[in-house]
């Protein structure tokens, strides 16, 4: 496996993984990844084996403590010096799903937040991926009344060191 940091090159095959991930409401669009590839490419951790891309985590860098809808649609909304990680996506695509590809994915994040000094990672999911959140040290904050995305009911986890 190897992990690296997302580029243009990959931004065709970021948007394929995530439209095989997502229902159409809910996947970002190609023109969307050109955005957040721009502004924060060095937070999207892409996954690799053989050449392929088969799972990523990305999200972007803020001092706001909440993640609403309107930072997966602006992507100039990343800060760098930002005390939060957000994480808009957990990706992996189906037919590598079980084997903890995410869950690495997700622990590098936790660790370069963590090694770059923020105050935590804050996330949103589906009611029935709390707990596999949880096992990563993230709370469950309850529904979040800033985020209806995709027109559906996310629960707000937080990672705080």
């Amino acid at each position: 496996m190897n992990i690296k940091y997302a580029t243009n090159e990959d931004i065709a095959e970021i948007a394929a993984v995530e439209a095989e991930c997502f229902p159409p409401a809910e996947a970002a669009t190609e023109k969307e990844f050109v955005e957040r590839v721009k502004y924060y490419g060095n937070h999207f951790w892409l996954m690799y084996e053989a050449g392929k891309l088969i799972a990523f985590v990305d999200g972007f860098v803020t001092d706001e403590s909440d993640l609403t809808d309107e930072m997966y649609k602006n992507a100039a909304m990343h800060d760098e010096n930002g005390a939060w990680q957000m994480i808009f996506g957990v990706n992996t695509l189906p037919d590598y799903r079980k084997h903890g590809y995410a869950g690495k994915l997700i622990c590098r994040a936790i660790d370069e937040a963590r090694q770059q000094g923020r105050k935590g990672l804050v996330l949103t999911c589906k009611e029935k991926l709390v707990p596999y959140y949880a096992k990563f040290g993230f709370s469950d904050e309850g529904v979040s009344d800033k985020s209806t995305h995709g027109n559906v009911v996310w629960h707000q986890m937080r990672l705080a060191f």
